[in-house]
């Protein structure tokens, strides 16, 4: 038996420019990091006294005999693409909601990568981790997704990570003293709007806009490099904040469906509280809100989103794991 586990992300800045469409030809960058929120899948080859060959559990339970019936697209392709031929048993639990923009898509795929390969007695690096699963999920997936999430899913920490005209990238780890990286995270609130949505749709819209608004994509490629800097000084840290809520406003500019009535209530109202910032998280339109707000007024912020979910959580920075191997 093998189990993966594979932290979500939050990212702050350059969301859009990672998507091909755009850093193929002017470069692209992003600053993300993963979170102590995962995604756990647990696989083996399945004994043979069974009617179905395999058993894939997720939303759904798959009960089938050959991998052409298997509904998860991405279950599909990975055993597909890793030439497995045997059955197998495999679960999927993830510690938060399903298309709610904090990478869950693609740390589902870089997690299983990283278990097939596993269960194949091989060790795959993270750069390997990461290349492979934008491969599947771009180029034979055919998804309307960036490729941010693949790479720090894949790596884990708070990172720059720097995307080439050539398809290649870097990544970069933000070092900041541990006193700062603790008063960040302090500033940090995660919401839950109650409601998920499909982020290839919405990202449909994103890669139209890519060659219509350069201005508002190279705003929002300039202000990675304003928070990493932020970051690594001794500035107010609220000007973190203030910065995210800059780049908010150009993101929400792009297209109707990134935000919603719902949306801008729950951020109003926590910048009403005295949140300097925020953002929607992922393609938006739905699921996670970042707030960014002192500690001392999170309690006030709670109390006026009290019929929202407020989630705890704490930065991580080790990526895609094989928790367990027992081949």
């Amino acid at each position: 038996m093998i189990i993966s586990r594979t932290p979500l992300r939050i990212s702050f800045f350059g969301g859009g420019t990672d998507y091909p469409a755009w850093f193929k030809e002017r470069g692209g960058a992003v600053l993300a990091t993963t979170i102590d929120k995962y995604a756990y899948i647990i696989c083996r080859y399945l004994p043979p006294f069974f009617e179905h060959k395999s058993r894939i559990v997720w939303s759904l339970i798959e009960l089938i005999n050959r991998p052409s019936e298997i509904k998860h697209p991405s279950v599909r392709e990975c055993l597909k693409y890793m030439k497995i031929k045997k059955g197998v048993e495999i679960h999927y639990y993830g510690d938060l909601p399903a298309r709610s923009g904090l990478g869950s898509s693609s740390a589902f795929t870089v997690g299983f990568l990283n278990a097939l390969y596993a269960l194949k007695g091989k060790n795959i690096s993270k750069m390997q981790l990461a290349k492979e699963a934008i491969h599947l999920e771009h180029k034979i997936l055919k998804e309307s997704v960036g490729c941010q999430d693949q790479v720090i899913t894949a790596f884990g920490g708070l990172n720059l990570i720097e995307f080439k005209k050539d398809s290649d990238f870097n990544i970069s780890p933000v070092i900041i003293n541990r006193e700062r990286l603790k008063l960040f995270q302090e500033h940090l609130m995660l919401i839950f709007t109650g409601f998920t949505r499909n982020a290839p749709d919405i990202a449909k819209e994103w890669i139209k806009q890519a060659k219509l608004k350069t201005k508002e994509f190279k705003t929002l490629h300039d202000l990675v490099f304003e928070g990493v800097g932020i970051l690594n000084s001794n500035m107010d840290i609220l000007k973190f904040g203030k910065l995210l809520h800059e780049a908010w406003l150009v993101k929400r500019s792009l297209d109707t469906k990134i935000a919603t009535a719902l949306i801008d209530e729950i951020y109003s109202t926590a910048r009403r509280s005295g949140a300097p910032g925020g953002k929607i998280l992922g393609a938006g339109g739905g699921g996670f809100l970042l707030i960014f707000a002192p500690p001392h007024i999170q309690l006030k912020i709670k109390s006026k989103l009290k019929k929202f979910l407020c989630i705890p959580f704490k930065l991580e920075n080790l990526g895609s794991q094989i928790m367990l191997y027992q081949p």
